[in-house]
């Protein structure tokens, strides 16, 4: 599922262009500003219908102009190639595939599936309980629709209850409890099961590189039977049950999966607490080597790779570690400064792209 090729018009600071990017390696080259990172937003764009860097849509037209578009060509399994149009016209996103138009992002799951490792990546690492919770639920839903459609489920529910507490709508609660309990169950064995195969290989990864073993990864559910267990349909009822005067004096719902916390922890006691910012660092982009060796595991397909500066972040040793740790792909993008060794990782399928005031030019 390599990409062929992108066009531009009016997006962010990038040359109204086309540009082929059909190698199996693409790396961007460039000063900071001059848009290698919005190269990789449209790539990610055109894989999920969003972009990782905003939530306002506006902010990708260029300045100057109300519209945009960005229009991606990649070649499936078979060879037959499809293409993905993302047009922003007055004040409004539209996407099409393959001239059809797409009411719902997930329609675009499993067709161009992308990993991208970027600066913000730390945050699962060190970020509040959230963040870990949206990385898992990222791994899960890049291919699994039933996830996306549970996940979503869960959160209209959960806005309902939360609702229903604030007016003191009481008697609502029973069947709400009952919905909460009908989808967070299933949430949980989902989430349960991606990290028990994470754990397969994610700490045997990072020991490979720093040396440290037993690392792994905890997952404490909100909602558990009292032998530590995950709860079934009608204890995770009760639970709600024995909270609800909490819930409601605090007028939201304070159990369940988006409540759940997920811990790194060596030897039973907590990593990230006592590691230096080198080792938290690498334990954020060794969860996305770990989210593409998952992906692959599950589905049998390779990702694309998005690598956003990240590998600047390391010394020369870990670069060429972790490089070496990465599965195998469809194809790989990185962006990389002027001044860094980008040879020395370049191979016979690598193209170079020279970034300048949003200008792509490929270098011979």
């Amino acid at each position: 599922m390599p990409v062929l090729s992108i066009s531009f018009v009016n997006y962010r600071n990038i040359e109204d262009s086309t540009v082929n990017l059909l190698s199996k390696e693409v790396y961007f080259v460039g000063e900071n500003g001059q848009g290698k990172s919005n190269v990789l937003e449209s790539i990610y764009m055109s894989a999920y219908g969003n972009s990782f860097r905003t939530r306002n849509d506006g902010e990708l037209v260029k300045k100057g102009f109300e519209n945009f578009s960005v229009k991606t060509m990649y070649r499936m399994e078979d060879g037959s190639t499809e293409n993905v149009s993302i047009y922003y016209e007055n004040g409004k996103k539209k996407i099409d595939r393959n001239g059809k138009t797409v009411k719902d992002r997930k329609e675009l799951i499993n067709k161009m599936p992308c990993v991208l490792f970027c600066h913000d990546d730390l945050e699962f690492a060190v970020g509040e309980p959230e963040r870990r919770r949206f990385f898992i639920d990222q791994c899960l839903s890049m291919y699994d629709l039933r996830y996306i459609d549970l996940s979503r489920n869960y959160r209209k529910i959960l806005k309902s209850r939360n609702i229903a507490l604030k007016e003191k709508n009481y008697e609502m609660l029973d069947i709400y409890d009952i919905q909460l309990a009908e989808n967070g169950v299933e949430i949980i064995k989902k989430r349960r099961d991606a990290i028990f195969q994470f754990n397969q290989f994610f700490g045997n990864l990072y020991e490979k590189i720093t040396g440290i073993d037993n690392l792994s990864i905890k997952y404490d559910p909100s909602w558990k039977s009292e032998n530590n267990i995950l709860a079934d349909k009608n204890e995770i009822l009760s639970i709600l049950e024995q909270k609800r005067e909490m819930d409601k004096n605090l007028m939201t719902t304070m159990s369940g999966p988006h409540r759940d916390k997920i811990k790194f922890v060596r030897n039973g006691s907590d990593f990230i607490s006592t590691a230096s910012t080198g080792q938290r660092r690498l334990v954020s982009i060794l969860l996305r080597v770990g989210q593409a060796i998952y992906y692959s595991q599950l589905t049998g397909k390779k990702p694309v790779l998005l690598m956003d500066d990240v590998l600047l972040e390391l010394d020369p040793a870990k670069r060429k570690s972790v490089t070496a740790l990465l599965p195998d792909y469809d194809q790989l993008f990185c962006t990389f400064l002027p001044g860094e060794p980008y040879e020395m990782y370049r191979q016979i399928t690598t193209s170079v792209f020279f970034l300048e005031k949003g200008s792509i030019k490929k270098m011979e």
